[in-house]
């Protein structure tokens, strides 16, 4: 979930007590689920999903939530860091009733010691903290360190779905998806027009009320490579333009990158005023 995107507490708003009081929705020995999530979660009686599907960095819950409804045989575990969005998507998945939600709190970095291998039909990344800087690299859940962990965890034509508001992060991406050893099933720069219908999170309602158009792709794992290299760059500044006229173009400024558009921008006019004819 992108930094800054934290909506407003209300005053009476209690973590503890939201998380006592949704209890029942949330699972907090996940790993004590590994291996046996289908068949565990199915309701008493009922046969195991069909898939598990893991929904990282779920936010507040909508994304999953939406999804859940439209494939009942698949069971969704929706997963984040931040005990707030753990309150809230655990308070949205109580609410809808549905059985095919359970809310995880964690991390990416953990993918592994939760699930076991081939136990995931895929893994969503709705619009992931891009960390621009490239000392906070290794924290992007879009690179090819955590593409590497996923394929232990996928099974045999299992995805990875990323959406996100930021060009950077997803031009980061695309490089990270072939060092990885995956291969590229769909990209789109504007996700929302060639999938209209698609369930959308609420980070992507609310960037895109701001303008931003989604970037998203689908990759699957390949062979894997004997020893990846990181050979990209790692600063998402990169991955901006660096000429005026680009970034005078450029509709909206990437979450978390304002700044780093701004100083681009006054590093062009310098330079252009410095080029100009006396």
């Amino acid at each position: 979930m992108p930094h800054a995107l934290h909506a407003r507490l209300p005053k009476n708003f209690v973590l503890e007590e939201r998380l006592e009081r949704y209890a029942s929705v949330i699972e907090l020995d996940p790993a004590s689920w590994r291996g046996r999530w289908a068949r565990a979660c199915a309701p008493l009686g009922s046969a195991p999903f069909s898939e598990v599907r893991l929904d990282l960095g779920c936010g507040k819950g909508g994304f999953a939530v939406e999804a859940a409804q439209r494939e009942p045989d698949v069971l969704f575990v929706a997963m984040d860091s931040e005990p707030f969005c753990v309150a809230y998507a655990a308070q949205r998945v109580f609410e809808s009733g549905l059985p095919n939600v359970v809310v995880v709190p964690g991390t990416g970095m953990r993918v592994r010691e939760f699930f076991s291998p081939g136990e995931l039909s895929a893994i969503y990344l709705n619009f992931p903290t891009p960390f621009p800087r490239k000392r906070d690299a290794g924290k992007r859940m879009a690179s090819m360190e955590r593409l590497m962990d996923f394929r232990e965890v996928l099974a045999a034509h299992g995805e990875v779905r990323l959406r996100t508001d930021s060009q950077p992060l997803f031009d980061f991406m695309l490089t990270q998806v072939p060092i990885a050893g995956y291969e590229l099933l769909w990209q789109s720069r504007d996700a929302r027009a060639d999938l209209p219908d698609a369930p959308a999170s609420e980070y992507e309602l609310r960037l895109s009320a701001q303008g931003a158009r989604v970037h998203a792709l689908a990759a699957t794992p390949g062979p894997a490579p004997e020893n990846p290299v990181q050979t990209a760059e790692l600063s998402l500044a990169a991955y901006l333009p660096h000429d005026l006229a680009s970034l005078e173009a450029l509709g909206y400024a990437p979450h978390g990158m304002e700044a780093t558009v701004t100083n681009l921008r006054n590093q062009a006019l310098r330079r252009g005023s410095r080029n100009s004819p006396s």
